[in-house]
């Protein structure tokens, strides 16, 4: 059975990082954008990591360009914005696809695990998907749910 630590992804500065790294916590992962109508999401994913990291819980953040050319920058430029902006700093990825023929293995995996209105193509940045402690997905989100609302969820996976 596939799970999120079978992944590897390269960190905002360019590091490979194997997703096993995070392997027995709760993990809420996100496409993201810097110019998006969607950005002060930053803001509400900040305060979940702060909130239960101790307890558990990381945020991965995937900066995607795919949707209305909303994330153009470098990842240089990505990981200044988020930093200065909204105090970022749970882990940020490199600048991935999440749709088509290109898109990142680890969103082929999370689209297929759980799919949304329309199938499992992904509609817009900040689509989120939770992933328990087992590596499994447990929840798929829509760009439009706040960060916070998702706390109940988050401390049922941290329970469970």
């Amino acid at each position: 059975m596939t799970a999120l630590t079978d992944f590897s992804a390269t960190t905002l500065d360019g590091a490979p990082q194997d997703l096993s790294a995070y392997a027995g916590q709760v993990v809420l992962v996100v496409n993201t954008a810097s110019q998006c109508g969607f950005t002060p999401q930053y803001a509400g994913l900040e305060e979940l990591w702060q909130r239960y990291r101790d307890q558990g819980l990381v945020v991965l953040g995937f900066p995607c360009d795919q949707f209305g050319g909303q994330e153009p920058g470098s990842e240089e430029e990505i990981g200044a914005f988020c930093q200065k902006n909204y105090g970022v700093t749970f882990p940020m990825f490199a600048k991935i696809e999440v749709n088509g023929d290109d898109a990142h293995p680890l969103w082929q995996w999370l689209r297929s695990e759980k799919g949304g209105l329309l199938g499992d193509r992904i509609k817009w940045n900040f689509t989120k998907f939770l992933v328990g402690r087992d590596g499994q997905v447990v929840k798929r989100y829509a760009p439009t749910t706040e960060p916070a609302s998702l706390a109940g969820d988050i401390e049922a996976a941290l329970a469970g």
